[in-house]
């Protein structure tokens, strides 16, 4: 079960990459395949410890009228106009089980957000090779432990987003994220409280609000070759200078990387085509 929350984790970093814009073209509905991923990432946002896992990884892709499921995102449009659009914004956080920090609190069990995300076009190349958006999410968070869910609270992030595709004709695709990030009370105490019960000579009690939680940044690539293979990575940086929750005896440092890199390898498709030309 821990490495299938792992993998599923995996998976939710690699797929809130932007996608890259293609030109139209015709492709398969649906395509499923398999690979592995590769992921260093802190405990949590704050957390000072790390942890490493090489993964299996599976994957989906299906290109629907309204629902677009891909390596880099999952779709769900609500409406879709020119320069504007709304769809489903998905994320999530890993279970930080055995933390020095939290020595003798409760663990944090998986989250899950969901909610969502209203996206400005400001700019597509004639060739949609190149684009800049602004992405306006609004997600709710639940906690589980399989046994059990609990909703832990809302983030807003907005964000500005470029895409270049097939950068400098290498057929590698790039995309640059960058935002700040709100959460709701709720949401920062399921992290950063310390209940007085939890407080020791070294960790007082501590409460926070809600508010300002930081900015994040993400650098991601990733190629497909003729042969179905496909690599991707990603580089996320995470700044908790000014946060609300930044004085929180749980934050051991205000800055953190994270890094992963997939390999997949499609293993069958569907046979009907489709013309997409956000792919």
């Amino acid at each position: 079960m821990k490495k299938l929350v792992l993998s599923a984790s995996v998976v939710s970093s690699l797929l809130c990459l932007s996608a890259a814009r293609a030109q139209t073209e015709l492709k398969p509905q649906w395509e499923a395949g398999a690979g592995f991923a590769a992921i260093d990432f802190p405990m949590y946002r704050g957390s000072n410890e790390r942890r490493a896992y090489l993964l299996p990884v599976p994957y989906f892709v299906y290109r629907g009228d309204t629902v677009q499921i891909n390596r880099e995102r999952v779709r769900g449009l609500i409406f879709k106009r020119d320069r504007v659009e709304m769809d489903i914004s998905v994320n999530g956080s890993v279970p930080a089980k055995g933390a020095i920090a939290r020595q003798g609190m409760p663990d944090l069990d998986p989250t899950l957000e969901v909610g969502p995300s209203l996206n400005v076009h400001l700019y597509r190349s004639e060739d949609r090779k190149t684009g800049f958006d602004v992405r306006m999410p609004v997600r709710g968070a639940v906690a589980s432990d399989f046994r059990h869910v609990q909703p832990v609270g809302w983030l807003f992030q907005p964000q500005l987003d470029a895409d270049f595709l097939d950068a400098g004709h290498s057929g590698w695709n790039i995309g640059l994220v960058g935002g700040l990030v709100f959460s709701d009370q709720r949401y920062n105490q399921y992290f950063y409280n310390v209940a007085p019960q939890y407080a020791t000579a070294t960790r007082p009690a501590y409460s926070v609000g809600g508010g300002y939680a930081g900015t994040q940044c993400i650098l991601a690539v990733s190629k497909r070759r003729q042969d179905g293979r496909w690599m991707g990575g990603f580089m996320k940086w995470d700044n908790l200078n000014g946060a609300v929750f930044a004085d929180s005896p749980l934050v051991t440092t205000r800055q953190n990387f994270t890094l992963g890199f997939a390999v997949t390898w499609t293993l069958d498709k569907s046979d009907k085509m489709v013309e997409v030309n956000d792919d």
